[in-house]
Protein backbone atom coordinates (compact mmCIF):
# COMPACT_ATOMS: atom_id res chain seq x y z
CA UNK A 1 0.00 0.00 0.00
CA UNK A 2 1.06 3.52 -1.15
CA UNK A 3 0.31 6.85 1.20
CA UNK A 4 0.13 9.92 -1.11
CA UNK A 5 0.12 13.02 1.31
CA UNK A 6 -0.29 16.65 0.75
CA UNK A 7 0.95 19.43 2.82
CA UNK A 8 -2.03 20.54 4.89
CA UNK A 9 -2.81 21.76 8.26
CA UNK A 10 -3.84 19.68 11.62
CA UNK A 11 -6.36 20.52 13.78
CA UNK A 12 -9.11 19.68 16.24
CA UNK A 13 -8.68 16.80 19.27
CA UNK A 14 -7.17 13.55 18.59
CA UNK A 15 -7.52 10.59 20.70
CA UNK A 16 -4.94 8.25 20.86
CA UNK A 17 -5.08 4.58 21.00
CA UNK A 18 -4.22 2.14 23.92
CA UNK A 19 -1.07 1.53 25.12
CA UNK A 20 0.25 -1.82 23.49
CA UNK A 21 2.61 -2.49 26.44
CA UNK A 22 0.05 -2.34 28.94
CA UNK A 23 -2.70 -4.71 26.39
CA UNK A 24 0.16 -7.05 26.33
CA UNK A 25 0.70 -7.62 30.09
CA UNK A 26 -2.65 -7.42 30.74
CA UNK A 27 -3.79 -10.19 28.17
CA UNK A 28 -1.46 -11.84 29.88
CA UNK A 29 -1.52 -11.70 33.56
CA UNK A 30 -5.30 -12.20 32.59
CA UNK A 31 -4.61 -15.48 30.94
CA UNK A 32 -2.65 -16.97 33.90
CA UNK A 33 -5.88 -15.60 36.50
CA UNK A 34 -7.32 -18.42 37.06
CA UNK A 35 -11.06 -16.81 36.70
CA UNK A 36 -12.64 -13.90 34.58
CA UNK A 37 -10.67 -11.04 33.81
CA UNK A 38 -12.63 -8.03 31.72
CA UNK A 39 -10.13 -5.86 29.92
CA UNK A 40 -11.34 -2.56 28.41
CA UNK A 41 -9.86 -0.18 25.84
CA UNK A 42 -8.71 -2.54 23.48
CA UNK A 43 -7.23 -1.75 20.17
CA UNK A 44 -6.54 -4.96 17.72
CA UNK A 45 -3.48 -4.19 15.98
CA UNK A 46 -1.51 -7.48 14.67
CA UNK A 47 0.56 -7.72 17.96
CA UNK A 48 -1.92 -7.14 20.32
CA UNK A 49 -4.49 -9.98 18.34
CA UNK A 50 -0.90 -12.10 18.24
CA UNK A 51 -1.02 -12.14 22.06
CA UNK A 52 -4.58 -13.18 22.15
CA UNK A 53 -4.03 -15.80 20.04
CA UNK A 54 -0.71 -17.33 21.65
CA UNK A 55 -3.05 -17.17 24.85
CA UNK A 56 -5.53 -19.46 23.72
CA UNK A 57 -3.11 -21.83 22.76
CA UNK A 58 -1.61 -21.73 26.06
CA UNK A 59 -5.51 -22.35 27.46
CA UNK A 60 -7.14 -19.24 28.06
CA UNK A 61 -10.43 -19.01 26.67
CA UNK A 62 -10.82 -15.45 25.14
CA UNK A 63 -13.77 -13.35 24.02
CA UNK A 64 -13.33 -10.43 21.76
CA UNK A 65 -15.54 -6.98 21.75
CA UNK A 66 -15.03 -4.24 19.75
CA UNK A 67 -12.91 -2.25 22.47
CA UNK A 68 -12.99 -5.31 25.45
CA UNK A 69 -12.39 -8.18 26.17
CA UNK A 70 -13.58 -10.84 28.86
CA UNK A 71 -10.58 -13.50 29.41
CA UNK A 72 -11.04 -16.52 31.68
CA UNK A 73 -7.79 -17.81 32.69
CA UNK A 74 -5.78 -21.07 33.18
CA UNK A 75 -5.77 -22.77 36.16
CA UNK A 76 -2.65 -24.94 35.59
CA UNK A 77 -0.21 -25.56 32.47
CA UNK A 78 -1.80 -28.85 31.14
CA UNK A 79 -4.51 -27.12 28.98
CA UNK A 80 -2.19 -26.64 26.10
CA UNK A 81 -3.91 -26.47 22.96
CA UNK A 82 -1.18 -26.45 20.34
CA UNK A 83 2.39 -26.49 20.46
CA UNK A 84 3.32 -24.53 17.34
CA UNK A 85 3.38 -20.55 18.98
CA UNK A 86 2.99 -18.10 15.76
CA UNK A 87 4.71 -14.60 16.96
CA UNK A 88 4.16 -12.68 13.96
CA UNK A 89 6.56 -9.79 14.22
CA UNK A 90 5.71 -9.34 17.56
CA UNK A 91 8.87 -9.62 20.26
CA UNK A 92 7.18 -8.19 23.00
CA UNK A 93 4.71 -11.51 22.41
CA UNK A 94 8.03 -13.58 21.85
CA UNK A 95 10.19 -12.92 24.75
CA UNK A 96 7.48 -12.86 27.14
CA UNK A 97 6.24 -16.07 26.11
CA UNK A 98 8.87 -18.37 26.28
CA UNK A 99 9.41 -18.57 29.80
CA UNK A 100 5.64 -19.38 29.78
CA UNK A 101 5.50 -21.75 27.67
CA UNK A 102 8.26 -23.53 29.27
CA UNK A 103 5.98 -24.29 31.83
CA UNK A 104 3.93 -26.83 30.39
CA UNK A 105 7.43 -29.23 29.92
CA UNK A 106 6.10 -29.80 26.53
CA UNK A 107 8.11 -29.12 23.55
CA UNK A 108 7.16 -26.09 22.00
CA UNK A 109 7.67 -24.45 18.62
CA UNK A 110 8.07 -20.42 18.02
CA UNK A 111 7.75 -18.86 14.76
CA UNK A 112 7.98 -15.58 13.13
CA UNK A 113 7.59 -13.39 10.57
CA UNK A 114 10.65 -10.77 8.49
CA UNK A 115 13.17 -10.28 10.89
CA UNK A 116 11.45 -11.26 14.50
CA UNK A 117 13.98 -14.37 14.39
CA UNK A 118 17.34 -12.88 13.50
CA UNK A 119 16.59 -10.42 16.83
CA UNK A 120 18.87 -11.78 19.53
CA UNK A 121 17.52 -13.87 22.02
CA UNK A 122 21.05 -15.01 23.14
CA UNK A 123 19.77 -14.90 27.01
CA UNK A 124 17.16 -17.04 27.34
CA UNK A 125 19.36 -19.72 25.15
CA UNK A 126 21.65 -19.25 27.96
CA UNK A 127 19.27 -19.58 30.98
CA UNK A 128 18.06 -22.96 29.43
CA UNK A 129 21.00 -24.30 28.96
CA UNK A 130 22.23 -23.40 32.82
CA UNK A 131 19.54 -25.46 33.69
CA UNK A 132 19.70 -28.29 31.60
CA UNK A 133 16.70 -27.73 29.39
CA UNK A 134 16.45 -27.55 25.53
CA UNK A 135 16.79 -24.28 23.48
CA UNK A 136 17.35 -24.19 19.66
CA UNK A 137 17.18 -21.37 17.18
CA UNK A 138 17.69 -20.79 13.84
CA UNK A 139 16.37 -17.37 11.55
CA UNK A 140 13.14 -19.77 11.02
CA UNK A 141 12.32 -20.61 14.79
CA UNK A 142 12.56 -21.44 18.36
CA UNK A 143 12.26 -24.85 19.39
CA UNK A 144 12.15 -25.20 23.86
CA UNK A 145 11.54 -27.54 26.16
CA UNK A 146 11.79 -27.39 29.92
CA UNK A 147 10.66 -25.59 32.37
CA UNK A 148 12.31 -22.79 34.27
CA UNK A 149 13.54 -22.94 37.62
CA UNK A 150 13.78 -20.65 40.85
CA UNK A 151 16.80 -19.42 41.75
CA UNK A 152 18.97 -16.36 40.95
CA UNK A 153 19.68 -15.01 37.53
CA UNK A 154 21.50 -12.65 36.02
CA UNK A 155 21.34 -10.56 33.54
CA UNK A 156 22.95 -7.41 31.53
CA UNK A 157 20.91 -4.35 31.79
CA UNK A 158 21.40 -2.76 28.77
CA UNK A 159 19.59 -5.30 26.44
CA UNK A 160 16.17 -5.52 25.64
CA UNK A 161 13.91 -4.87 28.94
CA UNK A 162 11.69 -7.58 27.36
CA UNK A 163 13.57 -10.63 28.81
CA UNK A 164 13.56 -9.67 32.83
CA UNK A 165 9.62 -9.18 32.04
CA UNK A 166 9.20 -12.18 30.88
CA UNK A 167 11.01 -14.06 33.66
CA UNK A 168 9.35 -11.44 35.90
CA UNK A 169 6.03 -13.49 34.40
CA UNK A 170 7.12 -16.59 35.27
CA UNK A 171 9.04 -16.98 38.34
CA UNK A 172 5.92 -16.22 41.20
CA UNK A 173 4.41 -19.24 39.68
CA UNK A 174 7.36 -21.24 40.98
CA UNK A 175 7.45 -22.92 44.27
CA UNK A 176 10.45 -21.08 46.02
CA UNK A 177 11.78 -17.33 45.51
CA UNK A 178 14.15 -16.13 43.03
CA UNK A 179 15.93 -13.11 42.14
CA UNK A 180 17.15 -11.17 39.59
CA UNK A 181 20.05 -9.22 38.96
CA UNK A 182 20.48 -6.57 36.66
CA UNK A 183 24.49 -5.96 35.69
CA UNK A 184 24.32 -1.94 34.93
CA UNK A 185 24.26 0.48 32.96
CA UNK A 186 20.49 -0.45 33.41
CA UNK A 187 18.58 0.87 30.38
CA UNK A 188 14.56 0.57 29.44
CA UNK A 189 13.97 0.29 33.56
CA UNK A 190 10.56 2.57 32.83
CA UNK A 191 9.33 -1.16 30.59
CA UNK A 192 10.34 -3.49 33.93
CA UNK A 193 8.20 -0.76 36.26
CA UNK A 194 5.12 -1.25 33.86
CA UNK A 195 5.44 -5.12 33.66
CA UNK A 196 5.41 -4.89 37.73
CA UNK A 197 2.51 -2.16 37.66
CA UNK A 198 0.28 -4.42 35.79
CA UNK A 199 1.22 -7.80 37.98
CA UNK A 200 0.25 -5.79 40.70
CA UNK A 201 -3.42 -5.21 39.39
CA UNK A 202 -3.79 -9.01 39.03
CA UNK A 203 -2.24 -9.53 42.83
CA UNK A 204 1.87 -10.86 41.85
CA UNK A 205 3.86 -8.80 44.02
CA UNK A 206 7.28 -7.63 42.59
CA UNK A 207 10.11 -5.99 44.98
CA UNK A 208 13.04 -3.82 44.02
CA UNK A 209 15.61 -4.65 46.63
CA UNK A 210 17.88 -2.09 45.47
CA UNK A 211 18.28 -0.69 42.19
CA UNK A 212 19.89 -3.48 40.25
CA UNK A 213 17.78 -6.15 42.59
CA UNK A 214 14.31 -7.82 42.21
CA UNK A 215 12.69 -10.15 44.70
CA UNK A 216 10.51 -12.49 43.18
CA UNK A 217 8.34 -14.51 46.10
CA UNK A 218 7.50 -17.62 44.54
CA UNK A 219 4.28 -19.78 45.28
CA UNK A 220 2.10 -16.15 43.75
CA UNK A 221 -1.25 -16.51 41.95
CA UNK A 222 -2.49 -14.66 39.85
CA UNK A 223 -6.32 -12.85 40.26
CA UNK A 224 -8.77 -12.09 37.84
CA UNK A 225 -9.31 -8.49 37.85
CA UNK A 226 -11.16 -5.55 35.24
CA UNK A 227 -8.56 -3.37 34.24
CA UNK A 228 -8.74 -0.08 31.44
CA UNK A 229 -5.93 0.33 29.37
CA UNK A 230 -4.28 3.91 29.26
CA UNK A 231 -3.64 5.65 26.29
CA UNK A 232 0.01 4.70 24.26
CA UNK A 233 2.36 7.34 24.57
CA UNK A 234 4.75 5.96 22.07
CA UNK A 235 1.34 6.87 19.77
CA UNK A 236 1.14 9.89 21.09
CA UNK A 237 4.72 11.16 20.33
CA UNK A 238 3.69 11.18 16.44
CA UNK A 239 0.93 13.37 17.35
CA UNK A 240 3.03 15.05 19.47
CA UNK A 241 5.55 16.13 17.14
CA UNK A 242 3.12 16.72 14.39
CA UNK A 243 1.29 19.33 16.24
CA UNK A 244 4.91 21.06 17.38
CA UNK A 245 5.56 21.13 13.50
CA UNK A 246 1.86 21.53 11.80
CA UNK A 247 -0.41 23.24 14.05
CA UNK A 248 -1.95 22.76 16.99
CA UNK A 249 -3.91 19.89 18.74
CA UNK A 250 -5.62 18.63 21.60
CA UNK A 251 -4.72 15.44 21.81
CA UNK A 252 -6.65 13.12 24.34
CA UNK A 253 -7.04 9.50 26.38
CA UNK A 254 -3.61 9.94 28.36
CA UNK A 255 -3.03 9.43 32.28
CA UNK A 256 -0.73 12.00 33.23
CA UNK A 257 0.31 9.76 36.00
CA UNK A 258 1.46 6.83 33.24
CA UNK A 259 4.58 4.92 34.35
CA UNK A 260 5.39 4.86 30.68
CA UNK A 261 9.07 5.53 29.61
CA UNK A 262 7.57 6.81 26.71
CA UNK A 263 6.18 10.16 28.50
CA UNK A 264 9.23 11.10 28.19
CA UNK A 265 8.37 12.78 24.77
CA UNK A 266 6.42 15.41 26.54
CA UNK A 267 9.93 16.41 28.57
CA UNK A 268 11.39 16.38 25.24
CA UNK A 269 9.29 18.51 23.50
CA UNK A 270 9.86 20.96 26.24
CA UNK A 271 13.49 20.78 25.90
CA UNK A 272 12.79 21.66 22.15
CA UNK A 273 10.79 24.97 22.58
CA UNK A 274 7.43 23.30 21.56
CA UNK A 275 4.68 24.28 23.34
CA UNK A 276 2.62 21.93 25.57
CA UNK A 277 -0.11 22.28 28.46
CA UNK A 278 -1.52 19.63 30.51
CA UNK A 279 -4.80 19.34 31.29
CA UNK A 280 -7.25 16.76 32.36
CA UNK A 281 -6.19 13.01 30.53
CA UNK A 282 -5.24 15.58 28.02
CA UNK A 283 -3.01 17.90 26.21
CA UNK A 284 -2.57 20.85 24.00
CA UNK A 285 0.15 21.31 21.55
CA UNK A 286 1.09 23.90 19.42
CA UNK A 287 4.02 24.93 16.99
CA UNK A 288 6.74 27.32 18.23
CA UNK A 289 10.72 28.14 16.75
CA UNK A 290 11.93 24.24 17.44
CA UNK A 291 15.40 24.31 19.31
CA UNK A 292 17.35 21.36 18.74
CA UNK A 293 18.80 19.70 22.08
CA UNK A 294 20.09 16.59 23.04
CA UNK A 295 18.40 12.94 24.01
CA UNK A 296 18.72 10.13 25.85
CA UNK A 297 17.13 6.89 24.14
CA UNK A 298 18.07 5.01 27.18
CA UNK A 299 14.40 4.51 28.48
CA UNK A 300 12.34 5.38 25.71
CA UNK A 301 14.07 3.70 21.94
CA UNK A 302 10.65 3.22 20.45
CA UNK A 303 10.57 7.09 20.22
CA UNK A 304 13.67 6.89 17.82
CA UNK A 305 12.18 7.37 14.72
CA UNK A 306 9.45 10.39 15.03
CA UNK A 307 12.39 12.00 17.24
CA UNK A 308 14.49 12.42 13.81
CA UNK A 309 11.86 14.07 12.28
CA UNK A 310 11.49 16.58 15.43
CA UNK A 311 15.51 16.88 14.84
CA UNK A 312 14.82 17.26 11.14
CA UNK A 313 12.66 20.69 11.92
CA UNK A 314 14.38 21.96 14.44
CA UNK A 315 17.38 24.75 14.56
CA UNK A 316 20.42 23.55 15.11
CA UNK A 317 22.16 19.59 15.65
CA UNK A 318 20.54 17.54 17.61
CA UNK A 319 22.44 14.68 19.37
CA UNK A 320 20.78 11.10 20.00
CA UNK A 321 22.77 9.10 22.50
CA UNK A 322 22.18 5.21 23.56
CA UNK A 323 20.24 4.18 20.26
CA UNK A 324 22.00 1.22 19.27
CA UNK A 325 18.86 -0.53 20.26
CA UNK A 326 17.20 1.03 17.31
CA UNK A 327 19.09 -1.34 14.91
CA UNK A 328 17.58 -4.74 16.15
CA UNK A 329 13.65 -3.57 15.70
CA UNK A 330 11.28 -4.45 12.58
CA UNK A 331 14.15 -2.64 10.73
CA UNK A 332 17.46 -0.99 11.06
CA UNK A 333 15.76 2.11 12.38
CA UNK A 334 18.65 4.74 12.06
CA UNK A 335 20.00 3.37 8.76
CA UNK A 336 15.78 3.52 7.80
CA UNK A 337 16.18 7.42 9.09
CA UNK A 338 19.11 8.17 7.79
CA UNK A 339 18.15 7.04 4.22
CA UNK A 340 14.51 8.60 4.79
CA UNK A 341 15.65 11.56 6.12
CA UNK A 342 18.49 12.14 3.37
CA UNK A 343 15.44 11.53 1.03
CA UNK A 344 13.78 14.73 2.64
CA UNK A 345 17.10 16.47 3.02
CA UNK A 346 18.30 16.34 6.28
CA UNK A 347 22.01 14.76 6.98
CA UNK A 348 21.77 11.90 9.56
CA UNK A 349 25.79 11.53 10.80
CA UNK A 350 25.18 7.90 13.22
CA UNK A 351 27.68 5.47 14.69
CA UNK A 352 26.31 2.20 16.86
CA UNK A 353 25.06 4.28 19.34
CA UNK A 354 24.78 7.74 18.40
CA UNK A 355 22.95 9.97 16.15
CA UNK A 356 23.57 14.07 14.67
CA UNK A 357 20.77 15.42 12.98
CA UNK A 358 21.04 18.24 11.13
CA UNK A 359 17.94 20.30 11.53
CA UNK A 360 17.28 20.87 7.64
CA UNK A 361 14.39 19.44 4.93
CA UNK A 362 13.04 19.85 1.37
CA UNK A 363 10.07 18.11 -0.15
CA UNK A 364 11.55 14.67 -1.13
CA UNK A 365 11.95 13.67 -4.90
CA UNK A 366 11.62 10.03 -4.30
CA UNK A 367 8.69 8.41 -2.90
CA UNK A 368 9.77 7.28 0.84
CA UNK A 369 10.35 3.51 2.17
CA UNK A 370 8.58 2.13 5.00
CA UNK A 371 11.30 -0.48 5.26
CA UNK A 372 8.38 -2.50 6.44
CA UNK A 373 8.04 -0.79 9.96
CA UNK A 374 5.63 0.46 11.77
CA UNK A 375 7.34 3.50 13.17
CA UNK A 376 9.59 4.56 10.18
CA UNK A 377 6.11 4.90 8.26
CA UNK A 378 4.45 7.01 10.87
CA UNK A 379 7.35 9.07 11.79
CA UNK A 380 7.85 9.97 7.58
CA UNK A 381 3.71 10.37 7.46
CA UNK A 382 4.29 13.20 9.79
CA UNK A 383 7.30 14.88 8.23
CA UNK A 384 5.15 14.44 4.70
CA UNK A 385 2.30 16.37 6.53
CA UNK A 386 4.32 19.57 5.80
CA UNK A 387 6.91 18.36 3.01
CA UNK A 388 4.39 16.44 0.99
CA UNK A 389 5.29 13.21 -0.84
CA UNK A 390 4.59 9.55 -1.11
CA UNK A 391 5.36 6.75 1.17
CA UNK A 392 5.76 2.76 0.16
CA UNK A 393 4.75 0.17 2.12
CA UNK A 394 2.84 2.02 4.51
CA UNK A 395 0.56 -1.33 5.46
CA UNK A 396 2.94 -2.04 8.36
CA UNK A 397 0.83 0.47 10.53
CA UNK A 398 -1.28 -2.72 11.03
CA UNK A 399 1.53 -4.14 13.29
CA UNK A 400 0.34 -1.33 16.27
CA UNK A 401 -2.07 1.49 15.08
CA UNK A 402 -3.97 -0.12 12.09
CA UNK A 403 -6.25 3.26 12.21
CA UNK A 404 -3.30 6.11 11.71
CA UNK A 405 -3.98 7.17 8.57
CA UNK A 406 -7.73 7.28 9.00
CA UNK A 407 -6.79 8.87 12.44
CA UNK A 408 -4.77 11.70 10.79
CA UNK A 409 -7.65 12.64 8.13
CA UNK A 410 -10.03 12.89 11.09
CA UNK A 411 -7.69 16.45 12.02
CA UNK A 412 -7.28 17.26 8.60
CA UNK A 413 -4.09 15.99 7.16
CA UNK A 414 -4.82 14.60 3.35
CA UNK A 415 -4.09 10.94 2.57
CA UNK A 416 -4.80 9.05 0.19
CA UNK A 417 -3.92 5.25 0.33
CA UNK A 418 -3.65 3.44 -3.31
CA UNK A 419 -2.26 -0.49 -3.72
CA UNK A 420 1.37 -0.39 -5.45
CA UNK A 421 1.96 -2.10 -8.37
Amino acid sequence: MKAIIRPSACKGTIKIPPSKSMAHRAIICASLADGKSHLSNIDYSIDIQTTIDCMRKLGAKIECFKDSLIIEGISDFTHLQDHHIECNESGSTLRFLIPIFSLTHEKILFTGKNRLLKRPQKIYEEIFTDIGAHFDQNDERIEIQGALTSGEYTLQGNVSSQFISGLLFTLPLLEKDSRIHILPPFESKSYIDLTIQMMKKFNVQIEWEDDLTLFIQGNQKYQPKDVIIEGDFSQFAFFGVLAAINSELEITGMDPASLQGDKQILDILQDFHACAEEKENSYHIKPSTLIASDIDLKNCPDLGPILCILAMFSKGMTHIKNASRLRLKESDRIEAMISECAKMGCLIEASEDEMIIHGTYHKPALPLSGWKDHRIVMACAVALSILGGEIEGCEAVSKSYPTFFEDLRSIGIEVSLHDEG
